[in-house]
Parts: structure tokens; C-alpha cells; sequence
């Protein structure tokens, strides 16, 4: 009898496999069903006559031989019905042995019925041992076949046992594809000693033989009990804060830590070994991420000439990434840095091959090739993310500060009115704030050159003012993660520095939801949560990183730099905070100051500066009076 006659469902899902390994496999399979559903019907009638057989048991063996035939196709046919032909048995599980039990029962159910139709006589008690017999049988070769595959891997040196004593953080859905994906795959080398759940319901239970222990207050003692090498936190629906608990409670262990990310992840099926991540020092910042208005972001950006100054840059690049998604009718770069502006052109080229874009080299000091580009591709939207930002370099350099942030914005701002543009959004930042250095002084400089140009121009000038970067150029974060793998020490100014720190896509979300939002004269301040101990942050990386600060890796406290200050402030105390429709975006209220006088002191800054005056500090002060200069952390 051919494999294909026994049914048009059989033949269909052969013709599936192309490969003549997995259709020899198949056929495999076929055969030892058949061979144990021969075998099932007289070892149940053996075991009902107590292993003896007597005149009465051998009609009984003869009447199911008689209806073998009809028996065996349509056991193989629910069989395949079943996928029983489909699964991969090296990796069977919980669910092939349900498929296994009810194709079962099936079958014995249409024998019983078969056989009462054909007047064939058979003892009340046969399809019980029957059922039993070959659900046993069939099983019994199913995972026999995984375990043969367990113990060739483990021959060949595939799967090495011991390697990683691994701990996993959830014991729900997520968890429990993980754990089959690390028991299952030869490719890793964790071995799964204990789970953590908070559910009182599973603390004592098994999964996929790996038991329970606790809950998350037991973390450390199980970590020292099991010998945890490494701890996988796989809770896809916890919260920023929850999540961030977890870490708090896993840094005080020595081991390392992996995080499944998000929830879209469980929904989408994407539960896996691959989607497991390096906890990120952004996993401690204390709030969830901000949530992007893409609907608004789209309807603004969209079939509009965009132009982003300092392209190429941490900001700049994310800029230019979430606009290029949005569709915007041209998207022209401009970066001094010919290495990063290359960098992201190649990127969005491949990333989005349609996009019209327009990359350009030049300096936002230099008015005529400013003047240049805005006359030849007349922007709509500019975001200006050019600047000098790296607060010590900038005390050393100040005149430099000036002539690329504040004239740089200037210049860029006057393009900007000269030739149409709608919106002009300005990257500020926190430093600008009661400044006690020249980077944050020139930058509060530039957020008055757009209050003025507001006041001044159709144009709709804003500026957006955030915390520190994560993962930016120059960021701590960075500059801890190179010192850890140097070996240390972590070197941190001072243990009780703080700061508001915030991603890189969050950064990018506020300027882009400014944008959106901007009538003109706004700054846009994010309401960025707790702020962060710096040294906090060096403690917790090295732990992060399966290290005990200050017996692996030593820490050093330099001494606050020039022009650095122990904490950050999002708002002057003459500025007042106005909610938006964002509970965390606000906006500061403008201070107003003599603009006929600040445009002649522009004129002054922008002399001083190219002479490379010495009293460019001085002359900033009178300018900003919340400046207030600082020399090795003391006020000059």
C-alpha cells in the first residue's frame, strides 16, 4: 500500500516537503505507527486475560486482525490530522503529548465503532486498554526520539552542561518560552537551576522541570545558593518602575543580567534567546519613556522640506532617522563633520531608498553658505542641533562657544526669516539654566536669540530644552562602560554630583513633538523624572557588568571640573511652567529683556569672539546676568 493512497491529507502535506530526508523521515514515522497500532489491539487483549490467552482471546485477536486494514488507515489519518507527522520531535512537548492522547482516543473510539458496525465481538473493557496501549506506545517512541537527539547532541558536544547557572526572573508565558528555548537549543550554554515568580500560586511548583524557588525578595539568597552566573529578567508586561525594582535588586548580586524587552515582543511571538538584551544603564532611570505623538509628528513633517543643522550628530542623526520615516518632501543635512554626516547619509539610503535627501558639509558660522542653502532648497522646518556641547573643552575654548553656538544660531535664525521658513526649533539644554559655564551661558545666549527672533520675524522660533543624553557623544554613560572593560577605575568629580538624564529617542520625541506643538516663542521643557546620582550610575554599571565595585573595579573621584556644577535645573526661578496636552512636556515662560540692547551686545560677542578676546567670559556675563563663572567648581 503506498504512502500517498492512504489519504489526500497525508499526500498534500508530503508534497510540503521537498527535502528527501524529511519525507524519508516522514515515512519513517508512518511505518512505526503502523507497526504499533498492529501491535496495540492483541497487547490489549493479552493484558485483559492477564497475559494468558485462551480460545476466547485468540477469536477476539482474530476479529481485530480482521479489521486491521480499515484500522490502520484511519488511525494515520487522524494521526496526521493531529500533525503528528508535522512536529519536530527532538523538541516535543507538553502540547505534542495532548495531540497524542486525543488522536488516540479517536482512534480508539472509530475502532470501537468499526468493529461494532462489522459485527466483529471484541470484551467491553478492550477500547480502554487499547486507548491506553497506544497512547502509551506512540508516546513512547515520540520522546524516546527527543531524548536519542539529547544524547547525540551532548555526544557531539553540542550541548555542555553546567557552563552558565542561569536564574529567570517570571515564570508566565514569557518565561516559560524562554526556558524551553534555552533547554532546547544547542547553541547556548545556560543551565536553568531556578525560577522567580512573584505569584504565591507557582513558588514551590515546577516548570519544564526547573523549579520555582521564590520571589523577587529572594533573589540574592538564591543567586548564592544556586551559584547564579547570570539572572534573565523575562517579564514583558512590567512596568519602567517594576522593571527597575528588579534591577535594583539583581545589581546587588555579582551576576550578570539580561532583560526580554517589551510586551509588543510576547504578543508579537517574538520570545526568544535573541531578543534577550544587556540590561542598559537607561533601565535605572526612575520613569517610563516618553510617549512620541507619531499621528501629529506625521501630519507636520510630511511632504515638507526639512532641514536639520549638526546632522550628523547624536541628536542631529536620531532627528533625521524619525523624520525620514514621516515622509517628508526633501530632508537636507548640514554637518561640518564630513565622517558623520557620511555615516547617517549611508544609513538612511539604505534604510529608506526613496527618500529624497540632500546631504551638505559646511558651518552654521560661515552666513554666506548658510544663506546658500536656504535660498537653494528653502526649508519649511529647520531643526538646528549644530553646536559645541562638551562643557570643559568649551571653558578652555570659549570663544569657540560663542562663535559656533551663539553666532552660529544667530546666523541661522536670520536665514531662516530671510527666506520663508515656518518653524525653526532650537536644541537647548538644562546647562542654559542659571549657567556656571561658558557652554551653558552661550547656550541660554541662543535661546534669546530665538525669543527675539520670534518677536521679530513670521517665522515661529522655539527652543527645547532637556537633560543630559544617554549614549550621546561625550555622555558619562560611555566613557563608565570603557573604563570597566579597561579594567578601571571608574572615575567619577564628585559622590554627590546629580543629574536629569534622558534616551536619545526621548530627546528626538521632544524636539519633534515642539515642533508640532510650536506657536512661536516657546521653550519646551521635559519633565525628566528623579535625577540621577552620578555615582549611583558607576555603582550600578559595574554591577551590571557582573562586577563588584571597588574589589573588581575601583572608583575615583576627581574633583568637579571647570565650569561643572553639582546639579542641574530645568527652570530659572523667573520662569513659570504651562502644562500641555503632554503631562510631561511643559513650557517655560520667556523672560523678557531689552532686545535693541542684546542685539547691539550680539554684535560685541561676535568682535570679542574673532579677536579671541580673553574677556569673552566677562563680557557673557553682562549679557546673561543668571551666569555666574566658576573656576575648578568654585564661583570666580
Amino acid at each position: 500500500m503506498g504512502y500517498y493512497a492512504l489519504c489526500p491529507i497525508l499526500g498534500a502535506n508530503m508534497l510540503k516537503y521537498k527535502n528527501k530526508r524529511l519525507i524519508f523521515r516522514i515515512i519513517l514515522l508512518v511505518l512505526m505507527d503502523m507497526l504499533i497500532i498492529t501491535a496495540a489491539g492483541p497487547l490489549a487483549i493479552y493484558v485483559r486475560y492477564n497475559l494468558f490467552f485462551d480460545p476466547q482471546a485468540i477469536e477476539f485477536i482474530e476479529n481485530i486482525f480482521q479489521y486491521l486494514p480499515v484500522n490502520l488507515i484511519l488511525t494515520v489519518i487522524v494521526f496526521a490530522v493531529f500533525r503528528l507527522y508535522q512536529g519536530i520531535w527532538k523538541y516535543a512537548s507538553a502540547s505534542d503529548l495532548v495531540n497524542i492522547i486525543v488522536a488516540c482516543l479517536i482512534s480508539a473510539v472509530t475502532q470501537t465503532v468499526g468493529m461494532t458496525l462489522m459485527d466483529l465481538r471484541f470484551p467491553r473493557s478492550y477500547p480502554f486498554m487499547y486507548f491506553a496501549v497506544l497512547a502509551a506506545g506512540i508516546s513512547v517512541f515520540r520522546f524516546t526520539y527527543r531524548i536519542l537527539a539529547y544524547f547525540r547532541q551532548k555526544q557531539q558536544g553540542l550541548i555542555k552542561d553546567g557552563k552558565t547557572n542561569t536564574m529567570i526572573v517570571g515564570a508566565g508565558e514569557a518565561g516559560n518560552t524562554l526556558l524551553k528555548e534555552l533547554q532546547n537549543s544547542k547553541f547556548v550554554e545556560q543551565n536553568v537551576c531556578c525560577l522567580v515568580d512573584d505569584d504565591p500560586g507557582k513558588i514551590g511548583k515546577y516548570l519544564r522541570g526547573v523549579l520555582v524557588a521564590g520571589n523577587r525578595k529572594d533573589i540574592c539568597r538564591l543567586a548564592e545558593e544556586y551559584h547564579i552566573d547570570e539572572i534573565m529578567i523575562a517579564i514583558p508586561s512590567a512596568s519602567h518602575s517594576e522593571i527597575q525594582e528588579l534591577l535594583d535588586i539583581c545589581s546587588q548580586t555579582s551576576c550578570k543580567l539580561k532583560v526580554l524587552p517589551g510586551i509588543y515582543q510576547l504578543v508579537n511571538g517574538e520570545v526568544s534567546v535573541s531578543k534577550l538584551r544587556n540590561v542598559e544603564i537607561e533601565d535605572l532611570l526612575g520613569r517610563e519613556p516618553i510617549d512620541t505623538q507619531v499621528e501629529s509628528i506625521m501630519g507636520y513633517v510630511s511632504g515638507k522640506v526639512v532641514l536639520v543643522t549638526g546632522g550628523g550628530g547624536s541628536i542631529g542623526s536620531e532627528l533625521c532617522r524619525q523624520i525620514a520615516r514621516h515622509e517628508p518632501r526633501q530632508l537636507v543635512i548640514f554637518d561640518i563633520y564630513e565622517n558623520n554626516a557620511y555615516d547617517i547619509q549611508q544609513e538612511l539610503k539604505r534604510d529608506y531608498p526613496e527618500l529624497n535627501l540632500v546631504v551638505l558639509i559646511g558651518s552654521v558660522r560661515n552666513t554666506h553658505r548658510i544663506n546658500g542653502v536656504f535660498e537653494k532648497y528653502h526649508p519649511q522646518i529647520v531643526y538646528h542641533a549644530a553646536a559645541h556641547k562638551h562643557v570643559p573643552l568649551m571653558e578652555d575654548s570659549p570663544n569657540e562657544a560663542i562663535k559656533n553656538n551663539v553666532m552660529g544660531t544667530y546666523k541661522t535664525a536670520q536665514a531662516a526669516d530671510k527666506y520663508g521658513v515656518s518653524r525653526f526649533v532650537l536644541i537647548s539644554t538644562d546647562k542654559a539654566v542659571n549657567p556656571t559655564n561658558i557652554m551653558g551661558a552661550s547656550k541660554r545666549l541662543c535661546e534669546m536669540v530665538i525669543q527675539m527672533m520670534n518677536n521679530r520675524s513670521k517665522t515661529e522660533f522655539v527652543a527645547v530644552r532637556f537633560g543630559n543624553v544617554l549614549g550621546s557623544n561625550g555622555s558619562v554613560i560611555p566613557l563608565f562602560k570603557k573604563q570597566i572593560e579597561e579594567g578601571g577605575p571608574v572615575t567619577v568629580t564628585h559622590p554627590d554630583i546629580i543629574r536629569y538624564f534622558m534616551t536619545i529617542p526621548e530627546a528626538v520625541s521632544l524636539v519633534l513633538q515642539a515642533g508640532a506643538r510650536a506657536k512661536g516663542g516657546e521653550i519646551f521643557v521635559l519633565d525628566m523624572g528623579k535625577p540621577v546620582k552620578i555615582l549611583d550610575l558607576a555603582l550600578n554599571l559595574i554591577r551590571l557588568s557582573g562586577l563588584k565595585p571597588y574589589e573588581d573595579i575601583d572608583i575615583v573621584f576627581t574633583g568637579l571640573r571647570p565650569g561643572e556644577k553639582l546639579y542641574e535645573e530645568l527652570l530659572m526661578d523667573e520662569e513659570g511652567l504651562q502644562s500641555t496636552d503632554n503631562k510631561l512636556i511643559h513650557i517655560g515662560k520667556p523672560i523678557d529683556f531689552d532686545e535693541e540692547l542684546f542685539i547691539h551686545q550680539l554684535e560685541e560677542l561676535d568682535e570679542l569672539s574673532r579677536m579671541d578676546s580673553p574677556k569673552i567670559k566677562e563680557k557673557v556675563m553682562e549679557v546673561v546676568p543668571t551666569y555666574h563663572m566658576k573656576e575648578n567648581g568654585k564661583e570666580a
